[in-house]
Protein backbone atom coordinates (compact mmCIF):
# COMPACT_ATOMS: atom_id res chain seq x y z
CA UNK A 1 0.00 0.00 0.00
CA UNK A 2 1.22 3.48 -0.82
CA UNK A 3 2.71 5.48 2.04
CA UNK A 4 0.25 8.35 1.63
CA UNK A 5 -2.62 5.86 1.87
CA UNK A 6 -1.20 4.42 5.10
CA UNK A 7 -1.05 7.85 6.69
CA UNK A 8 -4.58 8.73 5.54
CA UNK A 9 -6.24 5.61 6.91
CA UNK A 10 -4.28 5.79 10.16
CA UNK A 11 -5.57 9.31 10.71
CA UNK A 12 -9.06 8.15 9.76
CA UNK A 13 -8.93 5.24 12.21
CA UNK A 14 -8.02 7.57 15.07
CA UNK A 15 -10.79 10.00 14.14
CA UNK A 16 -13.32 7.17 14.10
CA UNK A 17 -12.05 6.05 17.51
CA UNK A 18 -12.62 9.55 18.89
CA UNK A 19 -16.21 9.50 17.66
CA UNK A 20 -17.23 6.05 18.90
CA UNK A 21 -20.99 5.45 18.68
CA UNK A 22 -23.25 2.61 19.79
CA UNK A 23 -25.08 0.20 17.51
CA UNK A 24 -27.86 1.90 15.57
CA UNK A 25 -26.54 5.36 16.40
CA UNK A 26 -23.51 5.55 14.08
CA UNK A 27 -24.50 8.98 12.75
CA UNK A 28 -21.18 10.81 13.04
CA UNK A 29 -19.20 7.66 12.21
CA UNK A 30 -21.10 7.22 8.98
CA UNK A 31 -20.71 10.89 8.10
CA UNK A 32 -16.93 10.78 8.65
CA UNK A 33 -16.55 7.72 6.45
CA UNK A 34 -18.80 8.97 3.65
CA UNK A 35 -17.04 12.34 3.60
CA UNK A 36 -13.64 10.62 3.48
CA UNK A 37 -14.63 8.54 0.44
CA UNK A 38 -16.19 11.49 -1.36
CA UNK A 39 -13.18 13.70 -0.69
CA UNK A 40 -10.45 11.21 -1.56
CA UNK A 41 -12.00 8.91 -4.19
CA UNK A 42 -14.25 9.08 -7.22
CA UNK A 43 -16.27 6.05 -6.15
CA UNK A 44 -20.04 6.28 -6.07
CA UNK A 45 -21.26 6.44 -2.47
CA UNK A 46 -24.85 5.39 -1.73
CA UNK A 47 -26.54 6.31 1.55
CA UNK A 48 -28.93 3.63 2.82
CA UNK A 49 -29.97 5.43 6.00
CA UNK A 50 -28.34 3.53 8.84
CA UNK A 51 -25.53 2.24 6.58
CA UNK A 52 -23.96 2.91 3.20
CA UNK A 53 -21.91 1.36 0.46
CA UNK A 54 -19.37 2.51 -2.10
CA UNK A 55 -18.95 1.04 -5.57
CA UNK A 56 -16.14 0.90 -8.10
CA UNK A 57 -17.61 -0.25 -11.39
CA UNK A 58 -15.27 -0.42 -14.41
CA UNK A 59 -16.33 0.36 -17.95
CA UNK A 60 -17.74 -2.43 -20.11
CA UNK A 61 -14.51 -2.58 -22.09
CA UNK A 62 -12.43 -3.10 -18.93
CA UNK A 63 -14.65 -5.78 -17.41
CA UNK A 64 -13.95 -9.47 -17.86
CA UNK A 65 -16.65 -11.75 -19.30
CA UNK A 66 -19.38 -12.80 -16.86
CA UNK A 67 -18.72 -9.79 -14.64
CA UNK A 68 -22.44 -9.13 -14.39
CA UNK A 69 -23.60 -12.69 -13.89
CA UNK A 70 -26.02 -13.97 -11.26
CA UNK A 71 -24.89 -14.77 -7.69
CA UNK A 72 -22.90 -17.99 -7.51
CA UNK A 73 -24.01 -21.19 -5.88
CA UNK A 74 -21.54 -23.37 -4.01
CA UNK A 75 -21.11 -25.58 -7.07
CA UNK A 76 -20.06 -22.83 -9.44
CA UNK A 77 -18.11 -20.40 -7.26
CA UNK A 78 -14.94 -20.99 -9.26
CA UNK A 79 -16.71 -20.00 -12.46
CA UNK A 80 -17.38 -16.59 -10.97
CA UNK A 81 -14.03 -16.20 -9.26
CA UNK A 82 -12.18 -13.10 -10.48
CA UNK A 83 -15.04 -12.39 -12.89
CA UNK A 84 -18.26 -11.41 -11.13
CA UNK A 85 -18.94 -8.58 -8.68
CA UNK A 86 -17.09 -8.89 -5.38
CA UNK A 87 -18.00 -7.31 -2.03
CA UNK A 88 -16.16 -6.49 1.17
CA UNK A 89 -17.83 -5.65 4.46
CA UNK A 90 -16.68 -3.67 7.51
CA UNK A 91 -18.63 -2.92 10.67
CA UNK A 92 -18.56 0.53 12.27
CA UNK A 93 -20.32 0.43 15.67
CA UNK A 94 -18.71 0.67 19.12
CA UNK A 95 -19.43 -0.78 22.56
CA UNK A 96 -20.91 0.53 25.85
CA UNK A 97 -17.50 0.34 27.53
CA UNK A 98 -15.79 3.45 28.97
CA UNK A 99 -12.44 4.61 27.61
CA UNK A 100 -10.01 4.23 30.51
CA UNK A 101 -6.63 4.07 28.76
CA UNK A 102 -4.69 7.23 27.95
CA UNK A 103 -4.90 7.72 24.18
CA UNK A 104 -4.34 10.94 22.23
CA UNK A 105 -7.41 9.93 20.19
CA UNK A 106 -9.55 8.71 23.12
CA UNK A 107 -13.31 8.47 22.67
CA UNK A 108 -15.12 11.76 23.19
CA UNK A 109 -18.39 10.00 24.04
CA UNK A 110 -18.62 9.02 27.74
CA UNK A 111 -19.18 5.33 28.31
CA UNK A 112 -18.70 4.42 24.64
CA UNK A 113 -15.52 3.21 22.95
CA UNK A 114 -14.19 1.06 20.12
CA UNK A 115 -13.19 -1.97 22.18
CA UNK A 116 -13.75 -4.45 19.36
CA UNK A 117 -11.79 -2.74 16.60
CA UNK A 118 -14.57 -1.77 14.25
CA UNK A 119 -12.87 1.59 13.80
CA UNK A 120 -9.94 -0.33 12.33
CA UNK A 121 -12.18 -2.50 10.16
CA UNK A 122 -13.85 0.57 8.63
CA UNK A 123 -10.55 2.42 8.17
CA UNK A 124 -9.11 -0.62 6.36
CA UNK A 125 -12.12 -0.76 4.03
CA UNK A 126 -11.66 2.95 3.34
CA UNK A 127 -8.06 2.11 2.48
CA UNK A 128 -9.32 -0.45 -0.01
CA UNK A 129 -11.53 2.28 -1.49
CA UNK A 130 -8.40 4.33 -2.17
CA UNK A 131 -6.80 1.36 -3.93
CA UNK A 132 -9.94 0.48 -5.89
CA UNK A 133 -10.29 4.09 -7.02
CA UNK A 134 -6.70 4.08 -8.27
CA UNK A 135 -7.22 0.82 -10.16
CA UNK A 136 -10.40 2.23 -11.67
CA UNK A 137 -8.68 5.42 -12.83
CA UNK A 138 -5.81 3.42 -14.32
CA UNK A 139 -8.23 1.07 -16.15
CA UNK A 140 -6.84 -1.86 -14.15
CA UNK A 141 -10.09 -2.83 -12.44
CA UNK A 142 -11.75 -5.69 -14.28
CA UNK A 143 -14.77 -6.40 -12.05
CA UNK A 144 -17.31 -4.41 -10.00
CA UNK A 145 -16.25 -3.91 -6.38
CA UNK A 146 -18.71 -3.07 -3.59
CA UNK A 147 -17.61 -1.84 -0.16
CA UNK A 148 -20.27 -2.27 2.53
CA UNK A 149 -20.01 -0.15 5.69
CA UNK A 150 -22.36 -1.89 8.10
CA UNK A 151 -24.08 -0.64 11.23
CA UNK A 152 -25.13 -2.50 14.40
CA UNK A 153 -22.94 -5.59 14.21
CA UNK A 154 -22.54 -5.77 17.99
CA UNK A 155 -26.27 -6.49 18.44
CA UNK A 156 -26.65 -8.68 15.35
CA UNK A 157 -29.04 -6.25 13.67
CA UNK A 158 -27.03 -4.82 10.77
CA UNK A 159 -25.96 -7.88 8.81
CA UNK A 160 -29.39 -9.03 7.70
CA UNK A 161 -30.21 -5.58 6.33
CA UNK A 162 -26.93 -4.99 4.49
CA UNK A 163 -26.73 -8.50 3.08
CA UNK A 164 -29.69 -7.72 0.83
CA UNK A 165 -27.24 -5.77 -1.34
CA UNK A 166 -25.63 -9.04 -2.40
CA UNK A 167 -28.75 -10.16 -4.25
CA UNK A 168 -29.50 -6.66 -5.49
CA UNK A 169 -26.09 -6.31 -7.16
CA UNK A 170 -25.71 -10.01 -8.08
CA UNK A 171 -22.52 -10.23 -6.04
CA UNK A 172 -20.62 -13.52 -6.46
CA UNK A 173 -18.39 -13.52 -3.41
CA UNK A 174 -18.06 -11.55 -0.17
CA UNK A 175 -15.24 -11.15 2.35
CA UNK A 176 -14.56 -9.63 5.77
CA UNK A 177 -11.81 -9.75 8.38
CA UNK A 178 -11.65 -9.38 12.14
CA UNK A 179 -8.66 -8.48 14.27
CA UNK A 180 -7.76 -11.24 16.71
CA UNK A 181 -5.38 -11.35 19.65
CA UNK A 182 -3.46 -14.42 20.74
CA UNK A 183 -1.82 -14.87 17.32
CA UNK A 184 1.35 -13.38 15.82
CA UNK A 185 0.95 -9.85 14.55
CA UNK A 186 -0.14 -9.70 10.88
CA UNK A 187 -0.59 -13.49 10.62
CA UNK A 188 -3.62 -14.58 8.59
CA UNK A 189 -5.70 -16.87 10.80
CA UNK A 190 -8.47 -19.03 9.37
CA UNK A 191 -10.72 -22.03 9.83
CA UNK A 192 -12.42 -24.15 7.21
CA UNK A 193 -16.20 -24.61 7.21
CA UNK A 194 -17.75 -23.20 10.41
CA UNK A 195 -15.52 -20.55 11.93
CA UNK A 196 -17.85 -18.82 14.44
CA UNK A 197 -20.95 -20.08 16.25
CA UNK A 198 -24.61 -19.17 16.37
CA UNK A 199 -25.80 -17.28 19.46
CA UNK A 200 -28.73 -15.45 21.00
CA UNK A 201 -29.60 -13.44 24.08
CA UNK A 202 -32.35 -14.87 26.30
CA UNK A 203 -34.04 -12.87 29.07
CA UNK A 204 -36.40 -14.57 31.55
CA UNK A 205 -38.62 -12.32 33.68
CA UNK A 206 -40.46 -13.31 36.86
CA UNK A 207 -43.31 -11.26 38.29
CA UNK A 208 -44.62 -11.69 41.82
CA UNK A 209 -46.09 -9.10 44.18
CA UNK A 210 -44.14 -6.40 46.06
CA UNK A 211 -44.74 -5.71 49.71
CA UNK A 212 -43.31 -3.67 52.55
CA UNK A 213 -39.86 -4.94 53.44
CA UNK A 214 -41.03 -5.41 57.04
CA UNK A 215 -43.78 -7.77 55.90
CA UNK A 216 -42.34 -9.92 53.09
CA UNK A 217 -44.97 -12.58 53.82
CA UNK A 218 -47.57 -10.23 52.31
CA UNK A 219 -45.86 -10.28 48.91
CA UNK A 220 -44.28 -12.73 46.48
CA UNK A 221 -40.57 -12.06 46.14
CA UNK A 222 -38.92 -13.66 43.07
CA UNK A 223 -35.41 -13.63 44.56
CA UNK A 224 -35.46 -17.36 45.31
CA UNK A 225 -36.57 -18.08 41.73
CA UNK A 226 -33.65 -16.06 40.39
CA UNK A 227 -31.25 -17.93 42.69
CA UNK A 228 -32.52 -21.22 41.28
CA UNK A 229 -32.12 -19.96 37.71
CA UNK A 230 -28.57 -18.78 38.39
CA UNK A 231 -27.71 -22.23 39.72
CA UNK A 232 -29.33 -24.00 36.77
CA UNK A 233 -27.77 -21.69 34.16
CA UNK A 234 -24.40 -22.13 35.84
CA UNK A 235 -24.66 -25.86 35.30
CA UNK A 236 -25.05 -25.22 31.59
CA UNK A 237 -22.07 -22.88 31.53
CA UNK A 238 -19.39 -25.56 31.19
CA UNK A 239 -17.96 -25.46 27.67
CA UNK A 240 -17.46 -29.16 27.01
CA UNK A 241 -20.54 -31.30 26.70
CA UNK A 242 -19.01 -34.23 28.57
CA UNK A 243 -18.33 -31.97 31.58
CA UNK A 244 -21.75 -30.36 31.77
CA UNK A 245 -23.90 -31.35 34.74
CA UNK A 246 -27.15 -30.79 32.86
CA UNK A 247 -26.50 -32.09 29.34
CA UNK A 248 -28.97 -30.62 26.81
CA UNK A 249 -28.12 -33.23 24.19
CA UNK A 250 -26.71 -36.71 23.95
CA UNK A 251 -24.07 -35.42 21.52
CA UNK A 252 -21.12 -34.58 23.78
CA UNK A 253 -18.70 -33.51 21.06
CA UNK A 254 -20.18 -30.08 20.33
CA UNK A 255 -19.44 -26.69 21.86
CA UNK A 256 -22.28 -25.26 23.95
CA UNK A 257 -22.04 -22.25 26.23
CA UNK A 258 -24.51 -20.50 28.54
CA UNK A 259 -23.15 -17.22 29.92
CA UNK A 260 -25.00 -15.22 32.57
CA UNK A 261 -24.70 -11.57 31.52
CA UNK A 262 -27.20 -9.75 33.76
CA UNK A 263 -29.33 -10.32 36.87
CA UNK A 264 -31.81 -7.96 38.50
CA UNK A 265 -34.14 -8.39 41.49
CA UNK A 266 -36.44 -5.47 42.30
CA UNK A 267 -34.83 -2.08 42.96
CA UNK A 268 -32.40 -0.76 45.53
CA UNK A 269 -35.24 0.37 47.81
CA UNK A 270 -34.73 -0.87 51.36
CA UNK A 271 -38.37 -0.41 52.25
CA UNK A 272 -39.75 -2.69 49.52
CA UNK A 273 -39.62 -6.45 49.16
CA UNK A 274 -39.04 -7.08 45.44
CA UNK A 275 -41.95 -8.04 43.20
CA UNK A 276 -40.17 -8.61 39.90
CA UNK A 277 -36.83 -9.91 38.67
CA UNK A 278 -35.04 -11.00 35.52
CA UNK A 279 -32.02 -12.95 34.39
CA UNK A 280 -30.32 -12.62 30.99
CA UNK A 281 -28.01 -15.19 29.44
CA UNK A 282 -26.18 -15.57 26.16
CA UNK A 283 -26.56 -18.98 24.56
CA UNK A 284 -24.14 -20.13 21.88
CA UNK A 285 -23.22 -23.35 20.16
CA UNK A 286 -21.63 -24.64 17.00
CA UNK A 287 -24.93 -26.42 16.33
CA UNK A 288 -28.26 -24.62 16.14
CA UNK A 289 -30.20 -27.59 17.51
CA UNK A 290 -28.05 -27.65 20.64
CA UNK A 291 -28.51 -23.92 21.25
CA UNK A 292 -32.27 -24.34 20.90
CA UNK A 293 -32.22 -27.32 23.28
CA UNK A 294 -30.46 -25.18 25.89
CA UNK A 295 -33.06 -22.46 25.35
CA UNK A 296 -35.92 -24.95 25.71
CA UNK A 297 -34.36 -26.42 28.85
CA UNK A 298 -34.01 -23.02 30.51
CA UNK A 299 -37.56 -22.03 29.65
CA UNK A 300 -38.99 -25.33 30.85
CA UNK A 301 -37.10 -25.01 34.14
CA UNK A 302 -38.26 -21.38 34.50
CA UNK A 303 -41.89 -22.53 34.16
CA UNK A 304 -41.39 -25.10 36.91
CA UNK A 305 -39.74 -22.54 39.18
CA UNK A 306 -42.48 -20.00 38.54
CA UNK A 307 -45.14 -22.58 39.35
CA UNK A 308 -43.46 -23.62 42.59
CA UNK A 309 -42.90 -20.00 43.67
CA UNK A 310 -46.36 -18.76 42.55
CA UNK A 311 -44.90 -16.35 40.00
CA UNK A 312 -45.73 -15.32 36.47
CA UNK A 313 -42.96 -15.86 33.93
CA UNK A 314 -42.21 -14.49 30.47
CA UNK A 315 -39.21 -14.36 28.17
CA UNK A 316 -37.73 -12.50 25.22
CA UNK A 317 -34.93 -13.20 22.73
CA UNK A 318 -32.56 -10.57 21.33
CA UNK A 319 -29.18 -10.18 19.62
CA UNK A 320 -29.47 -13.27 17.44
CA UNK A 321 -26.37 -14.12 15.39
CA UNK A 322 -26.28 -16.82 12.72
CA UNK A 323 -23.27 -19.10 12.41
CA UNK A 324 -20.39 -17.93 10.22
CA UNK A 325 -19.33 -20.58 7.72
CA UNK A 326 -16.56 -20.23 5.14
CA UNK A 327 -17.03 -21.49 1.58
CA UNK A 328 -14.01 -23.53 0.49
CA UNK A 329 -13.38 -21.76 -2.81
CA UNK A 330 -13.46 -18.33 -1.18
CA UNK A 331 -11.24 -19.45 1.69
CA UNK A 332 -8.76 -20.90 -0.81
CA UNK A 333 -8.56 -17.48 -2.43
CA UNK A 334 -7.90 -15.92 0.98
CA UNK A 335 -5.01 -18.32 1.52
CA UNK A 336 -3.68 -17.62 -1.98
CA UNK A 337 -3.83 -13.88 -1.22
CA UNK A 338 -1.89 -14.46 1.99
CA UNK A 339 0.79 -16.36 0.09
CA UNK A 340 0.96 -13.69 -2.60
CA UNK A 341 1.39 -10.92 -0.02
CA UNK A 342 3.91 -12.92 2.04
CA UNK A 343 1.84 -13.25 5.22
CA UNK A 344 2.15 -16.07 7.71
CA UNK A 345 -0.88 -18.39 7.70
CA UNK A 346 -2.24 -20.17 10.79
CA UNK A 347 -5.18 -22.62 10.88
CA UNK A 348 -7.43 -22.48 13.96
CA UNK A 349 -8.12 -25.99 15.31
CA UNK A 350 -11.42 -24.89 16.86
CA UNK A 351 -13.99 -22.22 16.10
CA UNK A 352 -13.62 -18.74 17.56
CA UNK A 353 -16.42 -18.66 20.13
CA UNK A 354 -17.40 -15.02 19.53
CA UNK A 355 -20.43 -14.49 17.28
CA UNK A 356 -20.49 -12.46 14.06
CA UNK A 357 -23.42 -11.38 11.90
CA UNK A 358 -21.32 -11.93 8.76
CA UNK A 359 -23.23 -15.21 8.56
CA UNK A 360 -26.13 -13.27 7.03
CA UNK A 361 -23.91 -12.51 4.04
CA UNK A 362 -22.71 -16.07 3.49
CA UNK A 363 -26.34 -17.21 3.50
CA UNK A 364 -26.76 -15.11 0.36
CA UNK A 365 -23.57 -15.88 -1.56
CA UNK A 366 -20.24 -17.70 -1.04
CA UNK A 367 -17.78 -15.88 1.16
CA UNK A 368 -15.12 -16.08 3.83
CA UNK A 369 -14.28 -14.47 7.14
CA UNK A 370 -10.59 -14.46 8.03
CA UNK A 371 -8.68 -13.01 10.96
CA UNK A 372 -5.54 -10.94 11.28
CA UNK A 373 -3.38 -11.54 14.35
CA UNK A 374 -2.66 -8.57 16.60
CA UNK A 375 0.03 -10.24 18.72
CA UNK A 376 0.01 -13.04 21.26
CA UNK A 377 -0.14 -10.61 24.19
CA UNK A 378 -2.55 -8.05 22.73
CA UNK A 379 -5.33 -6.97 25.11
CA UNK A 380 -8.50 -9.04 24.60
CA UNK A 381 -11.51 -7.71 22.70
CA UNK A 382 -14.34 -6.14 24.71
CA UNK A 383 -12.04 -5.13 27.58
CA UNK A 384 -11.08 -1.64 28.75
CA UNK A 385 -7.40 -2.26 27.97
CA UNK A 386 -8.07 -2.95 24.27
CA UNK A 387 -7.18 -0.70 21.34
CA UNK A 388 -7.01 -1.66 17.66
CA UNK A 389 -3.53 -2.54 16.41
CA UNK A 390 -2.69 0.01 13.70
CA UNK A 391 0.12 -2.22 12.42
CA UNK A 392 -2.38 -4.58 10.78
CA UNK A 393 -4.16 -1.93 8.68
CA UNK A 394 -1.84 -2.40 5.74
CA UNK A 395 -2.20 -6.18 5.89
CA UNK A 396 -5.99 -5.87 5.73
CA UNK A 397 -5.88 -3.56 2.72
CA UNK A 398 -3.30 -5.70 0.92
CA UNK A 399 -5.36 -8.86 1.46
CA UNK A 400 -8.55 -7.23 0.18
CA UNK A 401 -6.77 -5.75 -2.81
CA UNK A 402 -5.31 -9.13 -3.73
CA UNK A 403 -8.78 -10.73 -3.48
CA UNK A 404 -10.04 -8.22 -6.07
Amino acid sequence: MRREYREMILELRHRLHENAELSGNEVQTKKILMNFLREHTGLSVTDRGTWFYAAAVPSESDMRPAAQTRPCKDSDTDRCAAKGPIAFRADMDALPIPETIDLPYASCNPGVSHKCGHDGHSAALAGLALEADRLLRESKLSRPVYLIFQHAEEIGAGGAVCAELLEEKKICEVYAFHNLGGFPENAIVYRRNQTQPESEGLTITFRGRPSHASAPENGINPARAIAKMIDYAGKLAEIRGGDRIDEPTEDRSCMALCTIVHVRVGKRDFGVSAGDAEISVTLRSDREAVMKQMEAGLLEYAEKVADSEHLKVSHSIADYFPETRNEDGCLNRVLAAAAKTGRQVIAMPEIWRASEDFGYYTRKTPGAMFYIGTGVDHAPLHTTAYDFDDAILETAVDMFKELI
